[in-house]
């Protein structure tokens, strides 16, 4: 995946400390990152990550896929389309696993199987093309050492490009569907399917300059809950903290619900998809956006819920957490009770104390957006787990 620091050499760590400065986040970067330093136990009351957990954790946990969860065909739990089958080869691939290990291959003949005419890869008939374009992109990007999803990745890109919201279909840049990406099934667009169009387009090879992705980072914009040139939604000045919430479009939506006076409740992973989304599209450290959204997530540091939604899109939430902290650069940081936080490490000790014995994760306390699904839910921890690797840029 495209990073906002590649490798913490000593120039980019310079560039990773300017940018953790300016926005006001306490930060230690560790040059190297050859070994664990034995952290405190965490706060959110996880055993601590060490570099012996994290290889148990992630072989079992690619074990299970491996073995259990795969269907004869290659594919993951089809009946809920391709997306899982893409999630599950990305993080096999990962974590470690080559694309021409049998049970990858399988995977990647099946995901094939779904190309569509139009460039797209998806389940025919299906309402979700967007999010299964994006998912299949990051992994057939993740199998694509030798070039062979060259032009497979640039057609499903032009794909995603076809069906954003944007000026070439008559949408007004004041339209506040202006910039987005949807499921399809609803005809609205969210901040959720917009962060995984830019997260796609970027492992496709766009830069953030791009058009699409600039005209995406408007839409993310407008889902944030601060008030600025970018976003004059009258949602931005009742719950003014900084945050995202899942949509602007079509009247306004947060899965945390409203605030007394009409506003939109910000949340977690919502909120580390916005800043992700933000840092792609290449807002620097002195973006009010940025600032605010970086003050949201230490106020809301936690990694036993989903912040603003408990437990529902937990695995989401540690995907989406430690994949935005990874493109920050973060080794650890000071949240605004002046805790400190490798975050690596307590995010490896949470995981490994919920991993089933088989080694499978499961959302036994709500299982909310398919997360009762245990290829689904380890999937996400296991490509969670791949930004915590020893070394990983």
């Amino acid at each position: 995946m495209h990073h906002f620091l590649k490798r913490l050499t000593a120039p980019s760590c310079e560039r990773a400390l300017f940018f953790l400065a300016s926005v006001g986040l306490a930060v230690v970067l560790v040059m190297g990152r050859t070994a664990y330093a034995e952290p405190a136990d965490t706060t959110d009351g996880g055993v601590c990550g060490t570099p012996a957990i994290y290889e148990k954790t992630v072989q079992k946990g690619v074990r299970f896929l491996s073995t259990l969860g795969q269907a004869e065909d290659g594919s993951y739990t089809k009946e809920s389309g391709i997306g899982v089958t893409a999630l599950a080869t990305a993080a096999l691939l990962r974590n470690g696993l080559e694309p021409g290990d049998p049970r990858v291959a399988s995977s990647l003949d099946y995901l094939v199987k779904s190309i569509q005419p139009d460039g797209g890869i998806y389940t025919e008939g299906s309402f979700l093309r967007n999010y299964e374009t994006s998912v299949a992109i990051f992994a057939l990007r993740e199998a694509n050492r030798d070039g062979r999803f060259d032009e497979t990745l640039e057609r499903a890109a032009r794909f995603l490009r076809g069906i954003q919201w944007g000026a070439d279909k008559g949408t007004s840049q004041d339209d506040l569907n202006f910039g987005g990406a949807g499921y399809g099934k609803h005809k609205r667009p969210d901040l959720s399917n917009t962060s995984y169009l830019i997260d796609a387009l970027r492992a496709a090879g766009a830069g953030p300059n791009d058009r699409a992705i600039q005209d995406a980072v408007l839409f993310v914009s407008r889902c944030q809950n601060l008030e600025s040139a970018n976003n004059t939604t009258p949602f931005a000045v009742k719950n003014p903290d900084g945050g995202f919430y899942y949509t602007c479009a079509a009247g306004g939506q947060s899965k945390s619900g409203e605030t007394p006076t009409g506003g939109l409740r910000s949340y977690g992973s919502m909120t580390y998809a916005g800043l992700k989304s933000m840092i792609h599209a290449g807002l620097g450290p002195d973006d009010p956006r940025v600032k605010a959204a970086t003050e949201w997530i230490q106020k809301h540091y936690s990694l036993e819920s989903n912040p603003g939604l408990g437990a529902a899109g937990l695995y989401y939430y540690y995907h989406t957490f430690a994949k935005t902290l990874s493109a920050m650069g973060v080794d650890r940081l000071v949240d605004d009770r002046g805790n400190e936080h490798d975050w690596r490490a307590e995010l490896i000790g949470v995981l490994a104390a919920r991993q089933q014995p088989g080694g499978s994760w499961i959302n036994e306390k709500n299982e909310r957006w398919l997360e009762g699904d245990p290829n689904l839910s380890t999937a996400y921890a296991l490509l969670a787990l791949s930004y915590c690797r020893p070394g990983e840029p």
